[in-house]
């Protein structure tokens, strides 16, 4: 994984961190049991990193959480399902151009409290329920915008979600994966519940809980924490009105964000 496409993936993670120093929670309402241990203790731990600057470390910490779908050779076929996905989805979002459609038609911002955010994530939770069960690319479970010099948030593409059960057979169904990468967020330790301040442990320097911070069940075991194996289910950016460039189109700029639908998996 290049530190390019790595700092692209880490952009999109918020954090957000009181001025007494400990975690404070974003009480997004999720629409169904996520599966994990405490959906909304790691939701609050989601820190302000996509304005923070990542050095070497924090980026070798990162690879150790992230999961991402093999590349495959790129075919015609797989180019022209990807350019059709591409089309249905410029049409059925473009009127999300205008930010107060999207949040009048039930897109909620995720993190408004956070400033400067390198792709801003308006979740629908109804589609994003919808996108554990089934795929439709007229529905994506999150708008993403940027915003521009005067402060206005500019749509830039969306982001499609599927549960974390999913194989690669599965999620190249969706999105073929000689187009996309595919990507899910792993080996979390997280505190004990009810220790918010704890997100903020450091050993020999180093976080030890949260995307940057231990990633072994043993590791997490001695800090007293838990391990979480998969923290959110498979997710991948379509950047449809950033370019008409395949490679920018499915580039994750953004990757993960703290709204971004945890599979609902009831199995």
């Amino acid at each position: 994984m290049t530190n390019i496409h790595l700092r692209g993936i880490i952009a999109g993670l918020v954090l957000t961190v009181s001025s007494a120093g400990c975690a404070r929670a974003q009480r997004a309402t999720l629409p169904a049991d996520t599966g994990t241990a405490a959906p909304a203790q790691v939701m609050d731990a989601e820190a302000a990193m996509g304005s923070m600057n990542l050095n070497a470390a924090d980026m070798k910490a990162m690879e150790a959480h992230m999961k991402m779908t093999a590349p495959r050779p790129e075919s015609s076929a797989d180019s022209v399902r990807a350019a059709r996905l591409v089309e249905q989805l410029r049409s059925s979002i473009s009127k999300y151009k205008d930010v107060n459609v999207a949040v009048a038609e039930g897109f909620r911002q995720f993190a408004p409290q956070v400033k400067n955010q390198h792709v801003y994530h308006f979740t629908n939770y109804r589609w994003g329920l919808e996108n554990a069960f089934r795929f439709n690319p007229e529905k994506p479970t999150s708008l993403l915008y940027k915003k521009d010099s005067g402060g206005n948030f500019v749509l830039v593409g969306a982001m499609y979600t599927a549960p974390k059960r999913y194989s690669e057979e599965d999620l190249d169904k969706r999105v073929p994966l000689s187009v996309a990468q595919w990507h899910k967020h792993i080996n979390w330790c997280v505190p004990p519940r009810g220790a918010d301040s704890a997100w903020l442990t450091k050993k020999n320097g180093r976080p030890v809980f949260g995307p940057l911070g231990v990633s072994t069940e043993a590791e997490c075991d001695a800090a007293g924490g838990r391990f979480e194996k998969e923290i959110f289910g498979w997710m991948v950016h379509a950047n449809v009105f950033a370019s008409d460039d395949p490679k920018v189109i499915w580039h994750d700029d953004h990757g993960m964000s703290g709204n971004e639908v945890m599979d609902h998996d009831h199995d």
